[in-house]
């Protein structure tokens, strides 16, 4: 059965965000794959333990919402606490979880260390989907982007291209 965590938004398997203090050699910073990296961190933390979930009735579709636990802890919200996730686009979210958000934004864990482009935007315009996706496609979409999620880098997109001046 496929649940997918209430409350929270994470980057899609093929999708790629961008480290501003890793060195390289091309003209965008390093890529990240945000998407496989919060699928593996998740797996990691799950392990081989029994995962309960109490699933939304409301919720429609093929894919069940719900909030998955394994153990005492709540999956959707560590995923907040490390930066994996951000609260879903005008979803109710409880205090608990904006408060491991903000510690996630303040902390610059995970997706809020780096250059990404908003989920719900990337899902609006990316093309390719597949697993075999170039970090270069969504560092043109970031140029152009329209919806800002990651505050320690709000003006990074109106920097001049030459720096040397």
């Amino acid at each position: 059965m496929l649940v997918r965590l209430s409350d929270i938004d994470t980057c899609d398997l093929p999708q790629w965000s961008f480290d501003p203090h890793a060195a390289t050699a091309g003209p965008s910073p390093a890529p990240v794959a945000c998407g496989a990296l919060a699928m593996a961190w998740l797996k990691r933390l799950v392990g081989d333990r029994r995962v309960t979930c109490l699933l939304d009735p409301g919720a429609t579709g093929t894919v069940h919402v719900g909030v998955c636990r394994v153990g005492s802890l709540d999956l959707g919200r560590e995923m907040l606490r490390v930066g994996w996730a951000r609260l879903a686009t005008g979803g109710a979210s409880r205090p608990d979880d904006r408060a491991a958000q903000s510690q996630a934004i303040g902390g610059r864990h995970g997706i809020w260390g780096t250059y990404v482009l908003d989920m719900d935007e990337w899902r609006k315009k990316a093309v390719d989907r597949t697993l075999g996706r170039r970090p270069v496609a969504d560092w043109n979409l970031l140029s152009t982007r329209e919806r800002e999620i990651s505050p320690a880098f709000r003006d990074a997109h109106r920097q001049p291209r030459r720096r040397d001046r």
